[in-house]
């Protein structure tokens, strides 16, 4: 069981509370302008021809491709493993 939730999961991408709370808050503002931008190309396709796309790419540069992890622990690893045979 979790010894603390709200420091689990930072922990276990490398990330303090804090730090994990800035870049998540960073991914949910772009991802809610970049749908947003997705809004306004489906009504106007002129506008926005690329931004859901750049959007999209360059959060999964920051969060797949570049993110530096710490160590995980085995029960964190389990679970890692468990959730990406799901999804």
């Amino acid at each position: 069981m979790s010894s603390n939730p709200f420091t689990d999961h930072p922990a276990s991408v490398g990330e303090t509370y804090g730090q994990h709370l800035v870049a998540a808050s960073g991914f949910g503002f772009a991802m809610i302008l970049g749908g947003l931008a997705c809004l306004v190309h489906g009504l106007l396709p002129f506008l926005f021809l690329r931004t859901g796309s750049n959007t999209i790419a360059r959060l999964n540069e920051r969060m797949v491709v570049s993110r530096r992890r710490a160590p995980v622990s085995p029960a964190f690893a389990g679970q890692r493993r468990a959730a990406q045979r799901l999804g």
